[in-house]
């Protein structure tokens, strides 16, 4: 990786003068989460970090040998793959100068810190935080005008009692993902008015009514007497307003009149604004946005049901983590996974595995339309009393943080995969009720006699169903009579190839396609499944089982997210008046197929007929699978593909709907022609240090086809004020001809970032982004 830790070039004073402390009083915006008021600032830019050492949260300590560094952070470089846990299994000092205008109230919000966490101000302890994935937020009792220091001590270390992690020193490959340590999401600073609403939540109530109404419940930091106000707006439109007095802490009301809203639903994701403001006489002591969208989501023992009408829900799972940087990732890179999800891969709904994900993400998953199950941190195994107290807390802090969101559908209250006890799930389910009464709670299960859910409170069954085994007809379990029923897992690495990537054989590539595209068949053949949700979108570290070299790739994407043949599948479930889809499930490539892929080569597509043609010669057309896939909306394709030897024509397929050509996609059977392609998510990125886009680095054909079986090393060169996030070498060969790394600009004016890829044969390739003040947020 080109130096996670610094700024190349940058001394550590000359980092500081450039504009290290930052100064409060910016008006920043976090809509929907609790979190410092107007006077705000997002800490992304000028920590000062390194290794913990005696006196580090001192407000006089010697920094001169820590180094800067941009939120969010990962202690430790990572490369793509083989991360090594006992790199980041140590304590960490992250020290932050700010000014302050004011000496009002003052708050911290941090929104992950892997793992345990201790907050100094001033070099007085004013907080500490067990746990990962969620946010936290700490009163900042002594800040002074003028110079103050955030100095905040990281624990990354394994032998701790916080959910995933285990009280026993079993080591971080005892569950299946690896959890680099760090501040690796956003955090916020400012000042706070002296009444404040610390939570809003904006329930819907009788959706499917022309009577519906909205729900709000609000808590104020300090008692007030005074008036509460929310107004709902959609669209920038006022729909209805309503309030309540208030004499304390809380507040309830209803807010009705909306019989007009527009439904948020998985095709038109409609969401609201509720503008709540607090007064006392003719002052407004707070004001406060939060979003949400009215919906009706029923999980029955006869399907799953949106706004009333049946929704078989077809998804992945999800895990956060990302080549080089762990999960510290910018919100734009966090949005982009859901947009992959739900535009590039069809998803209705992607299970966040195995612990509460972005709140980037979750904002995203809104806006596209995407369907959340949510489940607390855990993998496997349940500790012992202070780690089961831990884990109530963790659901207590997903379901507030996160019960606004009208994509999350499902809580997953219980462990994944662990059987727990009757009590200590009652609990869980309990509390998650009375936060949130208007989702049901669910855990995923592994045990073939679905006896792990003992106990009377069972409101949504998820299993994880890995049934098949190699040598048999793929099938799934039947739904268990009298309760809803989801799968929440198969295929993977379990039911499929042990690992699965662009370089293995055409027969794995093919195979592990064609299960997923078998599993869903048979989900939506039988109405009693809700729906099922495939292991899964994304490679990702582990070191458990069937890892190897310490990833797992059991993705339909690789860890860098760019498709395998089995993403093909996802993404010809597009209705193709949206999008037309052709995609091979083989490589049109010579080297390793010399006669071509052969007989019954399959095709995904959504179109009605495929026509083949070599050369621009006819030669065919493919047949449709609808017999082997009886049940997928749009079922592939089988075409014979046998070339004579030393032939390399050019494969050209033309899509019909109906007797309209739709789509044509050509494919190079030469390789001379082959070129480096260097590919930016995003043309243009934010000035402010806390923003990055991905870029594709990949060997590809004249038509832009990725050529999987490309060797070969690639060197990576950026010029400009930003950082790579990535190794300066890829080597193709591992990749299979493609890889990723993310560019994220540092904190400053504008200006532009400029990569460019070598390669020894494809020769090189460039991508520009620009950095600018007002660029879009992502």
């Amino acid at each position: 990786m080109a130096d996670s830790h610094s700024s190349p070039g940058l001394s550590r004073r000359g980092f500081l003068a450039a504009g290290g402390a930052a100064l409060l009083g910016v008006v920043a915006g976090s809509a929907g989460h609790t979190a410092p008021g107007a006077e705000t600032v997002h800490l992304g830019d000028f920590w000062l970090f390194g290794r913990y050492d005696d006196g580090c949260t001192e407000l006089g300590f010697d920094e001169i040998d820590l180094a800067p560094v941009q939120l969010p952070h990962c202690v430790t470089p990572l490369s793509w793959t083989g991360w090594d846990p006992a790199s980041w299994q140590d304590r960490w000092i992250y020290r932050k100068h700010f000014t302050a205008t004011t000496t009002e109230r003052h708050t911290a919000r941090f929104d992950g810190v892997m793992t345990n966490a201790e907050v100094h101000l001033n070099g007085r302890l004013v907080a500490t935080h067990e746990g990962g994935y969620l946010p936290f937020e700490v009163a900042l009792p002594d800040v002074v005008a003028g110079d103050n220091v955030l100095a905040v001590v990281v624990d990354g270390r394994w032998a701790l009692d916080v959910p995933p992690n285990l009280p026993r020193d079993e080591g971080p490959s005892v569950i299946d993902f690896y959890q680099p340590a760090g501040i690796y999401r956003p955090a916020t600073v400012g000042a706070v008015p002296r009444v404040r609403l610390a939570d809003v939540f904006a329930r819907p109530v009788d959706v499917l009514s022309p009577g519906r109404s909205l729900h709000v419940t609000c808590t104020l930091d300090v008692p007030v007497v005074g008036q509460v106000t929310a107004s709902v707006l959609q669209a920038g439109r006022e729909l209805a307003h309503g309030g309540a007095p208030v004499r304390g802490t809380t507040v309830e009301f209803d807010v009705g009149g909306l019989g007009a809203v527009r439904l948020w639903d998985v095709d038109d994701p409609a969401l609201c604004e509720v503008v709540v403001t607090v007064q006392s006489g003719k002052h407004t002591l707070d004001q406060r946005v939060v979003r949400t969208g009215f919906r009706d989501a029923r999980f029955t023992t006869e399907g799953f049901f949106l706004n009333g009408r049946r929704l078989k829900l077809f998804g992945l799972n999800r895990h956060q983590w990302y080549p080089f940087a762990g999960g510290a990732m910018p919100d734009r890179v966090q949005r982009r996974d859901a947009e992959i999800l739900r535009r590039e891969l069809n998803c209705t709904m992607v299970r966040c595995s195995h612990y509460p994900q972005s709140s980037a993400f979750l904002d995203a998953c809104d806006e596209l339309g995407l369907l959340v199950w949510e489940e607390i941190p855990g993998w496997g195994h349940v500790g012992d009393d202070a780690w089961q107290r831990r884990n109530l807390a963790d659901v207590e802090g997903m379901v507030v943080r996160d019960r606004n969101h009208p994509s999350i559908v499902v809580w997953g209250t219980r462990v994944n995969e662990a059987n727990g006890t009757t009590a200590m799930y009652q609990r869980t389910g309990q509390l998650a009720r009375q936060l949130d009464p208007s989702r049901p709670t669910s855990g995923a299960l592994a045990s073939p006699t679905l006896g792990r859910f003992a106990g009377s409170d069972v409101e949504v069954l998820a299993y994880n169903d890995y049934t098949a085994r190699r040598g048999v007809p793929f099938r799934l379990r039947p739904p268990r009579p009298g309760v809803p029923y989801l799968v929440t897992e198969t295929i993977g690495t379990l039911a499929g190839a042990r690992a699965y990537r662009r370089t293995d054989t055409p027969g794995v590539r093919q195979q592990q396609a064609e299960l997923h595209a078998k599993a869903h068949d048979l989900a939506a053949a039988d109405d009693r499944y809700c729906g099922l949700l495939a292991w899964c979108a994304f490679d990702y570290p582990s070191g458990w089982q069937r890892a190897v070299g310490g990833s797992k790739y059991a993705g339909v994407s690789d860890i860098f997210r760019i498709p395998k043949p089995a993403a093909a599948f996802y993404a010809s479930q597009a209705d193709p008046r949206a999008r037309a889809v052709v995609e091979p499930g083989f490589a049109w490539d010579f080297t390793a197929q010399p006669a071509g892929p052969g007989p019954g080569a399959t095709i995904w597509s959504n179109c009605d007929r495929l026509l083949l043609f070599l050369d621009d010669r006819p030669a065919g057309e493919a047949r449709s699978r609808r017999a082997d896939f009886p049940h997928l909306r749009y079922p592939p394709f089988a075409a014979d593909l046998v070339v004579p030897k030393g032939r390399r024509p050019e494969l050209r397929i033309d899509g019909y709907v109906g007797e309209r050509l739709v789509v044509s996609r050509r494919f190079s059977g030469d390789r001379a022609f082959d070129v480096l392609s260097c590919v930016p998510d995003d043309a243009e990125l934010r000035a402010d240090g806390s923003d990055a886009t991905r870029v594709v680095v990949a060997a590809v054909d004249r038509f832009g086809t990725l050529r999987a079986g490309t060797a070969g090393e690639v060197r990576l060169t950026l010029t400009g004020p930003g950082e790579l996030i990535g190794d300066p070498a890829l080597d193709f060969g591992a990749t299979g001809g493609a890889a990723g790394v993310w560019l994220r600009p540092f904190a400053g004016s504008p200006s532009t970032l400029t990569l460019t890829a070598r390669h020894p044969t494809l020769g090189s390739a460039t991508a520009s982004v620009r950095v600018t003040a007002n660029a879009p947020r992502s």
